[in-house]
């Protein structure tokens, strides 16, 4: 083989599957994202429909980058857990049609190349510790904050997998004991109460107790932000406990891994900008209090919706992320 045509020097298609969008993007090997497009999750669609929607917004994110999928490293993708890894058989909770789904082979069996499947806020984690606002960390903590809350932890530069590949479940520490129920089964999870299906949900609830608001029944988290920044007492209090349970999370998420930065991005995060962040740092100040706890700095994304396109085709790449 000769060096123009090794791996290294070859694009990779790159996915985020989540419960609001699909996201593909072809990847050049220096990560520098190219022709990627956006589309939404249909919530209602079935396991095949669904695939469908992907493989359509893949064929067409190849055809305006002038590729074929033989001239491809692989595909590499971030998808929200649980999943069963490195097998690639996901069931993300904000994705009810797929149960077991068998992302990876169908995958691979459409464009004929090596796939890789692992979770969307691993590949987010991967990306920023590569390019963004993770750079230079000695042990990072990606977390995503969008219709779920996720997270990926990347130590001297490799993804943590945990025993079955899904280590960096932040989402799903216990925040708020007997609080708001989660996808997952318990009560008072992080992602209950800071998600942005956990913010709606909430919302919703308050209002059809008589709470007086600005907020309407089908408010997103996008609205709750917005009336919280003029001052809606329920906004405001939803945004102000969204902000702790994220700041008891990273908090458990210091002591236990001795992380010294944490990267936050997603939806709900970057567009709740300092609503989140301010408080989330107060919180985390007043949890985290062993001595080497206390450096731990709390940033935003600097790469946004690019930050898991290019941890995906890390996946698929050399470097950090692990080969196919």
């Amino acid at each position: 083989m000769t060096a123009t045509h090794r791996p290294r020097t070859r694009p990779v298609l790159a996915l985020d599957v989540g419960g609001t969008k699909l996201a593909a993007g072809v990847v050049l090997p220096d990560g520098e994202v190219r022709a990627s497009e956006t589309i939404p999750t249909r919530a209602t669609a079935t396991a095949e429909v669904l695939f469908g929607d992907l493989a359509g917004l893949c064929d067409r994110v190849l055809a305006r980058a002038g590729l074929d999928a033989a001239e491809l490293a692989g595909v590499g993708v971030g998808c929200g857990g649980p999943m069963v890894y490195p097998e690639g058989r996901v069931s993300p909770l904000n994705i009810p049609a797929w149960r077991d789904f068998p992302l990876r082979d169908r995958l691979a069996e459409r464009y004929r190349r090596p796939a890789v499947v692992d979770n969307d806020a691993k590949a987010f984690a991967l990306g920023e510790y590569s390019l963004g606002a993770g750079r230079g960390a000695r042990c990072l903590l990606g977390m995503v904050v969008s219709t779920g809350v996720g997270g990926g932890i990347v130590e001297a530069g490799r993804l943590a997998h945990g025993a079955s590949g899904n280590a960096g479940h932040v989402g799903h520490l216990i925040a708020f004991p007997n609080g708001a129920p989660c996808a997952c089964g318990a009560r008072g999870c992080v992602e209950a109460i800071a998600s942005g299906t956990g913010l709606a949900g909430r919302a919703r609830r308050a209002i059809a107790r008589g709470v007086r608001t600005e907020l309407s029944r089908g408010a997103t988290a996008a609205d709750v932000a917005a009336a919280a920044r003029r001052g809606d007492e329920l906004a405001t209090r939803l945004m102000h406990d969204a902000a702790i349970a994220v700041g008891r999370g990273v908090a458990a998420a210091t002591s236990l891994c001795d992380l010294d930065r944490i990267v936050i991005g997603g939806s709900v995060a970057l567009g709740a900008g300092d609503l989140l962040i301010e408080p989330l740092r107060r919180e985390l100040a007043r949890d985290a209090r062993l001595e080497f706890a206390r450096g731990v700095t709390v940033v935003l994304s600097e790469l946004g919706v690019n930050a898991a396109l290019a941890g995906a085709a890390s996946l698929v790449l050399p470097g950090p992320g692990p080969a196919p």
